[in-house]
């Protein structure tokens, strides 16, 4: 008989991601161009112009162990931050997973908020520690209940602003004035994969609170506006004692060559940016308008998805799946009743509205 493993491992629900093309294609034999993917808060145009240029020209050196060298300095630049003060990871979950190696173990506690990433649970569960997780106020973060939660085995706390999966976010003032309430010895991960997407009346320059809270650690990515979903980069920005440690426990090679180089490529191609952020807050406006005729109610939507309501969610995801159109059910993070579906191309997003409303009409 094999060793088996912690119970913590044995106890773990693996991460559900949403459903390929080919799985449709296959099931329902639907024509693949004839699919929408609107279920994984993907990049609808695609990578940039740019990072797909890189890409090509560095596939003949796939042979090279990667260097993170070159993208670590132009983040440091970008940031005003010492490269040692950065790290990489594949994908930002990466990052999470690095976090929980670096400060958690057995006896140790996490804390993250109700309907919050689901990483989070997960990495925190892994390396055997336990993660508190606090009711949720209107399915966003009650940094109140998450400050009161603290107790002396407190070792990280979770925040995702905007929050994954159901598109809410935090005003600033709110997530600073809880980090100065915050005793300085608990880490404090800001996990800011949909920053890009926030209009510039709720941006603040976090990078510079990283001055002040020495626990802070904020997490970013390149899978969601600029496209690199696929090549799974993401990086920490954090003090430098805290990356010191993330780098030590980080895998030598964690990042491959070709995301690095397109990653890099992807930083300078701001109209790209431009034209992503904007197509979202168009897209936003469309999907948001075609609710509302549906008399269909959402949440608020912060970065590049929308989280809807409907009655037998289950029954119209699988309607929706059979008419070629996938979106994301949130069963799995105890919302039964709710939808998420991902900001696609304007005619994406119309035949997702048109579909929906096609089997309201028929049930």
């Amino acid at each position: 008989m094999t060793s088996k493993p912690r119970l913590q491992i044995k106890t773990i629900h693996p991460y559900q991601p949403g459903l390929p093309i080919d799985y449709i294609t296959k099931r329902y034999g639907i024509a693949a161009e004839a699919v929408v993917k609107l279920a994984s808060n993907e990049n609808p145009f695609g990578p940039s112009p740019k990072a797909l240029q890189a890409i090509q020209q560095m596939a003949t050196s796939a042979h090279r162990y990667p260097d993170q060298y070159d993208l670590l300095h132009q983040l440091a630049v970008l940031h005003n931050l010492a490269p040692g003060r950065l790290v990489l990871g594949n994908g930002s979950n990466d990052v999470l997973d690095l976090v929980a190696r670096a400060y958690l173990g057995p006896g140790d506690e996490a804390i993250s908020a109700q309907y919050s990433f689901i990483v989070y649970q997960l990495a925190t569960q892994a390396i055997g520690a336990r993660n508190s997780i606090v009711p949720a106020r209107q399915y966003g973060h009650d940094l109140s209940a998450m400050l009161q939660a603290v107790t002396s085995a407190t070792k990280v706390i979770w925040i995702a602003n905007p929050n994954n999966p159901t598109g809410t976010f935090l005003p600033y003032a709110q997530v600073e004035d809880f980090l100065t309430q915050l005793p300085p010895e608990i880490i404090v991960v800001l996990d800011e994969a949909y920053y890009d997407y926030l209009t510039p009346k709720n941006r603040v320059d976090t990078v510079k609170w990283l001055d002040v809270f020495q626990n802070l650690i904020l997490v970013r990515t390149f899978s969601k506006i600029y496209g690199l979903a696929g090549l799974r980069i993401g990086y920490g920005m954090t003090s430098p004692e805290i990356g010191d440690y993330l780098n030590r426990v980080r895998q030598p090679f964690n990042v491959s060559t070709i995301g690095l180089v397109a990653a890099q490529a992807a930083l300078s191609d701001k109209d790209f940016v431009t034209k992503s952020y904007q197509a979202n807050l168009d897209g936003k406006a469309q999907i948001m308008a075609g609710l509302k005729r549906l008399a269909i109610d959402y949440l608020p939507a912060y970065g590049n998805f929308i989280t809807f309501k409907v009655a037998s969610a289950q029954l119209i995801y699988e309607k929706l799946l059979c008419h070629g159109v996938i979106v994301r059910p949130l069963d799995g993070y105890g919302m039964e009743q709710w939808l998420r579906v991902t900001v696609g191309l304007p005619v994406e997003n119309d035949q997702f509205l048109t579909t929906l409303k096609n089997i309201l009409e028929k049930l």
